[in-house]
C-alpha cells in the first residue's frame, strides 16, 4: 500500500537533514514511535526498517526507547518469580 503525506517545508527539510531519503527517515520515525507504544514487537518493527531485531532494539536504546519498559514493582514481581526457579 502507498500513502501519501503532504509535509510543510519545515518539516521536510527536518527530515533531509537526516542525510537520508525523506521516504526512508520518515517510515522508520513512524516505526520507531509504533514500538515506542508497544503497538509493534522490535522483531517486526526490524523487519519494517529492513534491520535485523537485536540491531533495531540498539537502535531504539540509543534513541532513548527502552527495549524493556516495566515499572519498579512488575521488576520486583519478575525477579521474586526467577528467585522461586528451582536450580539444578
Amino acid at each position: 500500500m502507498t500513502i501519501t503525506i503532504e509535509l510543510d517545508a519545515t518539516l521536510a527539510a527536518l527530515l533531509q537533514e537526516t542525510n537520508r531519503p525523506v521516504q526512508d527517515a520518515a517510515r522508520e520515525m513512524i516505526v520507531l514511535e509504533l514500538y515506542r507504544r508497544g503497538s509493534i514487537s522490535s522483531g517486526r518493527a526490524g523487519e519494517i526498517v529492513g534491520m535485523p531485531r537485536l540491531e533495531f532494539v540498539r537502535h531504539a536504546s540509543r534513541l532513548g526507547i527502552p527495549a524493556i519498559d516495566i515499572n519498579p514493582d512488575e521488576w520486583e514481581a519478575e525477579k521474586a518469580e526467577l528467585d522461586a526457579w528451582p536450580r539444578s
